[in-house]
């Protein structure tokens, strides 16, 4: 069982991004300034430039100054891990339409069964087929996009939502996605250069179709560069990328703001919508059906459209003392990690109630964590922070 993110090819800036950017993250409830600081700090050794790069020219720099390699060193000791080291430096560009599209299709191979399966579990479900999701994206499935980021196997995707924010209705700057996509759990620190791609190839393209395709039509909304993030105190201690330790505490939440000047408008606005999160949503028992959304890149897939899975949901317990977390059949592979799962609130609005976490070898099923107490600390603690 493994975490279903997935690689891309990094292209020749991806080594030089390395070089430049020094990032953390906020655990839940924790209040730390958010703005990008002016010099790398606590934790780091390496004999880095007290500036951060805001350019590719910047990065070129870098590049040549630690040609050495001692910036590719993501030792968990020296890996930033704490919230007051949080920082996120918008590149200009960086995100190119090659690099979104450059998906590596290299496979993860794990083990099958669940172990330390000690609480309350049904069988595991019939696999359903992913189907693809009708295009434009925006209109079939609202909010859903791509997350970017960097880390030591190089630059990967995950898949995200735009969620409603309490503190700022109608205006909201928060995404959804899973903690594994922004954080690397026990064995390191918070991953860097993470950016946002609302309703990614919105026209729904095949790979083929987008050959020599301009960054517009990748990112119809532009992309959004996380300002802060959080994750729980739970993942960041026990998380792993296999095996399925920290999964039920597998969230996280970004703020983000635009690459590029938006006109003052928040990313709800600019995207026209954000889905409502539903904490403490009824056991699966109580669930008639749930679905999943996200961006597979592992095959059969290239990560390019946007698939999704439907159906009844079971329980999955990995540990007695941890919460049960929702399971689905689903075909779905790498790459949908983080994707948002949606499910009917008694008054007939659709809420997120999860998101991708782990998933089999044989890409059979995904589960995802029940969203109680601490996903709703993680969650106030990044809208209190922006309020």
């Amino acid at each position: 069982m493994s975490s279903i993110r997935r690689p891309l090819v990094a292209a020749a800036a991806a080594a030089v991004l390395l070089a430049g950017t020094a990032t953390a993250c906020g655990s839940s409830g924790d209040s730390a300034d958010a703005k990008p600081s002016s010099s790398v700090t606590s934790g780091n050794n390496l004999g880095l430039p007290t500036s951060f790069p805001t350019s590719l020219d910047d990065l070129k720099k870098w590049e040549q100054a630690y040609k050495k390699g001692g910036w590719k060193n993501w030792d968990k000791a020296k890996w930033l891990r704490k919230a007051a080291d949080f920082v996120n430096p918008v590149i200009n560009g960086l995100w190119s339409d090659d690099r979104m599209k450059g998906a590596d299709q290299s496979d993860k191979k794990v083990p099958t069964n669940v172990s330390a399966d000690q609480g309350e579990s049904d069988p595991a479900p019939d696999p359903v087929q992913a189907s693809r999701v009708t295009a434009p994206y925006h209109e079939a499935a609202p909010g859903v996009g791509k997350l970017f980021f960097d880390g030591p196997k190089g630059s990967m995707v995950c898949s995200a939502t735009v969620v409603r924010d309490p503190a700022h209705p109608g205006k909201s700057n928060l995404v959804w996605t899973a903690g594994h996509c922004v954080h690397a759990g026990a064995s390191g620190g918070w991953y860097r250069n993470i950016a946002f791609v609302p309703a990614y190839n919105d026209t729904g393209k095949s790979a083929a179709a987008l050959e020599g395709a301009s960054r517009d039509v990748l990112a119809p909304y532009g992309v959004f560069w996380a300002d802060w993030a959080s994750t729980s105190d739970q993942w960041i201690s026990t998380g792993a990328e296999s095996g399925g330790s920290g999964s039920p505490y597998d969230f996280a939440v970004l703020h983000v703001k635009p690459e590029e000047g938006a006109g003052g408008k928040s990313l709800e606005e600019t995207v026209g919508t954000a889905m409502p999160v539903w904490f403490d949503a009824p056991s699966a028992t109580q669930i008639g059906t749930m679905g999943a959304w996200g961006y597979p890149a592992a095959p059969p897939f290239n990560g390019q459209q946007m698939y999704d899975c439907v159906g009844k949901p079971g329980r999955l317990s990995l540990s007695a003392q941890a919460p049960t977390e929702y399971r689905i059949g689903c075909t779905m592979t790498g790459g949908s990690s983080g994707g948002g799962w949606f499910a009917k609130r008694p008054d007939g609005t659709t809420a997120l109630v999860s998101n991708t976490s782990i998933g089999p070898v044989t890409n059979t099923w995904l589960a995802g964590p029940h969203l109680g107490a601490e996903a709703k600390k993680v969650f106030d603690g990044v809208s209190q922070k922006f309020n």
